[in-house]
C-alpha cells in the first residue's frame, strides 16, 4: 500500500516569492502541497508544476472559509503571506501600519484558527514566517519589524498553549532571501518621507534607505532558502525557532550581545549614521 502523502499549505504564493520557493521545495521532497495567493493567476509557475493551486485572500475571512472547505486534512500550516514597510517612526501614517499589521499578524491568527481542526486531528505543525529583525533594532523599520516581533510572540506562546494537543508551532527567523518582495515594495509603497519630515535635510539619504537599494541584489538564493527550510521542518521534531538566509547567523549572534553592543554596527548598516552627519550640518 501507497503511503499517503503528508499535506502542507502554504500562504502568499505569488510567482517569484518565498511562498513559491517552500512550495516547490515542499513538492520536491514529496509532499502534497496546497500553494495558496490571493490571485491564482500569479501561481503559473507552481501550476506547470502539477502543485495544487487554491485562491487565499487571508484577509477575507469568506475566502479563508472557502479554502478550508477545499482541504480535507492537513498536517503543516505555514503562514507566509507578508508586507514589508520602512519608514521612520514619527512620519508613518497610521492607517497604512494598520495594513501591515492586519496582513502581517492578524490574518496568520484567523488563518490559524480556520485550519486548526485540521491540524489538532493530524497533531500537526504550525510555521509562521517572521524576520531575523525581531531581534535587532533596526532605523526606519519599526512598523514592519514590530509586527514580525508581534507575531514571534505569538509563535512562542501557541508553541506552549497547543503543546497539550501534539501540535508544533516553529517560528521562521529569516535573513535577506533574493525575492520580488524589495521590488514589489518599491513599486506598491511610499518610499517618500512627508515634506514636513523632521528628517527632510537628509530626504535623499532617506529615501534611498527606504528603498533597500543594498539588498536589491544580494541575499541568499530563494530555492536554496526553501530547501533548507523543508529539510529542517521534516525534523522529528523540528525545531521551535529556525534561522535562515543571509545574516541569520550573524543577527542570531547579535541577538546574545549586551543590549545596545550592536547599535553602531546598525547605524553604518542602516544608513543612520549618514543621515546624522547631514542633521548635524
Amino acid at each position: 500500500m501507497a503511503l499517503t502523502k503528508r499535506k502542507v499549505l502554504i500562504t502568499g504564493c505569488s510567482d517569484d516569492s518565498m511562498g513559491s520557493s517552500l512550495a516547490l521545495a515542499f513538492h520536491k521532497a514529496g509532499y502534497h502541497v496546497y500553494a495558496t495567493a490571493r490571485d491564482p493567476n500569479k501561481m503559473t509557475q507552481l501550476k506547470s508544476q502539477g502543485i495544487e493551486t487554491l485562491t487565499l485572500d487571508t484577509l477575507s475571512a469568506d475566502s479563508i472559509a472557502e479554502c478550508v472547505r477545499k482541504v480535507p486534512s492537513l498536517d503543516i500550516l505555514v503562514n507566509n503571506a507578508g508586507r514589508t514597510f520602512l519608514m521612520p517612526v514619527v512620519d508613518v501614517n497610521i492607517a497604512e501600519a494598520k495594513k501591515v499589521y492586519d496582513l502581517n499578524v492578524w490574518s496568520h491568527i484567523a488563518v490559524t484558527q480556520a485550519f486548526m481542526p485540521r491540524i489538532l486531528e493530524s497533531k500537526g505543525t504550525i510555521v509562521n514566517q517572521t524576520s531575523v529583525g525581531v531581534t535587532l533594532t533596526l532605523p526606519f523599520q519599526g512598523v514592519y519589524n514590530s509586527s514580525k516581533a508581534a507575531m514571534s510572540m505569538l509563535s512562542d506562546t501557541m508553541r506552549l498553549e497547543l503543546e497539550p494537543f501534539g501540535v508544533k508551532v516553529v517560528e521562521l527567523r529569516t535573513g535577506v532571501v533574493k525575492t520580488n518582495l524589495i521590488k514589489t515594495m518599491q513599486n506598491s509603497t511610499t518610499t517618500t518621507i512627508p515634506e514636513d519630515s523632521i528628517y527632510g535635510p537628509a530626504k535623499e539619504r532617506i529615501e534611498k534607505s527606504l528603498r533597500q537599494e543594498q539588498f536589491e541584489n544580494s541575499g541568499m538564493p530563494r530555492q536554496q532558502w526553501a530547501e533548507a527550510i523543508v529539510r529542517d521542518l521534516s525534523r522529528k521534531p523540528p525545531q521551535p525557532v529556525i534561522w535562515r538566509g543571509e545574516t541569520a547567523f550573524l543577527s542570531w549572534f547579535l541577538s546574545l550581545l549586551p543590549y545596545g553592543w550592536s547599535d553602531g554596527l546598525v547605524k553604518k548598516f542602516s544608513g543612520l549614521n549618514d543621515v546624522a552627519q547631514i542633521l548635524r550640518k
